[in-house]
């Protein structure tokens, strides 16, 4: 993380990862000139070390020259578009490349475009090493595209805030902090987190992700990431926890605008517990809390065994398989509880008595978080 001025960037894209989109544009449109000489126009200020790097990459006789436009205040593109320094060269006949660090709202390409009406090149063609879909909201035609990018905010690598960050030479991404509440809801078979769970999606408007749910409908919709796990289940093997990592990304970006999760069935280990925080972390949040429902072990058995009568399931059914199914539970997912109380993050409710009492004793840990 580094802070210019007053703000926050988190790592977004290494100098590896915009090497080797450079490389691919020189490589395009090399094959696509020929041995035709073209001249590459950078847009300063931002472009000055993309295009630097890529005529130091292409491979034949090329011409370079420079225009300066200024569209940027703060983090916001305006509507204002300067131009400070022109062609100065006649380009009359000339194939021109334009060489863009980024591509927004396109505002600065419609300059361009206006710029070179009268400067009766022979052809226009724009290359742009950043681009954001999501933003673009011209109908000109980018030629080349490097690398796609989300409507965030980034710098380094030429592109600057308030003057600050041009020199760095990888990409980083405005850190935006969105309070959410974010909480692992945790307990035995028979403890009622998912009555639980309704409960309170409801009071703190919350997204409860099961991770069962997750995979039911990622494998009845027949999704790729469904695909990929059940060709795992169908061999009888444990799905990886990337393609459950996977899932549950694709699920919070679905709830973008959500005020937080409860997340159920997930994680299972320390290691999935590490990468759900490395998940949170890459959307500006973390876990707030895993908040687990204490019940005595009787009392769970005699729960499943009264479920049973009623759910048709047959673990429901059977005492040995629910106490093998609550062993089960201890000796692989209790361990949680150590990584979750390391962090100070783990907190055990009395999960015994009516469903409102119960429900009364977890607002009053959530209130306090």
């Amino acid at each position: 993380m580094i802070k210019l001025h007053d703000l926050y960037f988190k790592p977004f894209i290494s100098s590896e990862q915009i090497d080797e989109a450079v490389q691919e544009m020189v490589d395009d449109i090399s094959k696509d000139m020929g041995d035709v000489i073209p001249v590459f126009v950078g847009i300063l200020n931002g472009s000055f070390m993309f295009a630097s790097d890529f005529v130091k990459k292409y491979p034949k006789p090329c011409e370079v020259t420079f225009i300066k436009l200024a569209s940027y205040e703060g983090v916001k593109s305006t509507e204002d578009i300067q131009r400070l320094i022109g062609l100065t060269q006649d380009l009359t006949g000339r194939e021109v490349i334009i060489l863009e660090d980024i591509i927004d709202s396109g505002k600065t390409l419609e300059e361009v475009h206006r710029i070179f009406t009268n400067e009766n090149v022979k052809s226009l063609k724009i290359a742009t090493l950043f681009y954001k879909p999501e933003a673009y909201n011209k109908d000109y035609k980018l030629h080349y595209i490097g690398i796609k990018i989300p409507n965030a905010f980034i710098v380094g690598y030429g592109l600057d805030y308030n003057g600050l960050g041009r020199d760095l030479p990888e990409v980083y991404q405005l850190k935006t902090e969105k309070p959410m509440t974010n909480l692992v809801l945790f307990g035995p078979p028979g403890a009622g987190k998912g009555t639980q769970a309704d409960f309170l999606k409801a009071k703190y408007n919350l997204v409860h992700i099961s991770t069962g749910d997750v995979f039911r409908y990622n494998i009845k919709n027949k999704t790729a990431l469904g695909m990929l796990a059940k060709s795992f289940m169908d061999k009888g093997d444990l799905v990886p926890d990337k393609v459950t990592i996977d899932m549950l990304n694709a699920e919070v970006d679905k709830n973008s605008d959500a005020n937080g999760f409860i997340f159920d069935g997930f994680p299972r280990t320390n290691a999935q517990a590490d990468a759900l925080d490395k998940l949170m972390e890459s959307k500006d949040s973390q876990i707030n809390a895993m908040v687990a429902l204490e019940v005595d072990d009787e009392v769970l058995v005699k729960r499943l065994l009264k479920r049973g009568e009623t759910s048709g399931r047959a673990d429901d059914a059977d005492e040995s398989i629910i106490r093998n199914r609550i062993k089960e539970y201890y000796a692989k997912t209790a361990i949680l509880k150590d990584y979750y109380s390391a962090q100070d993050k783990y907190f055990g409710v009395d999960g015994v008595g009516s469903i409102e009492d119960i429900t009364v004793r977890l607002s009053s840990v959530i209130d306090k978080i």
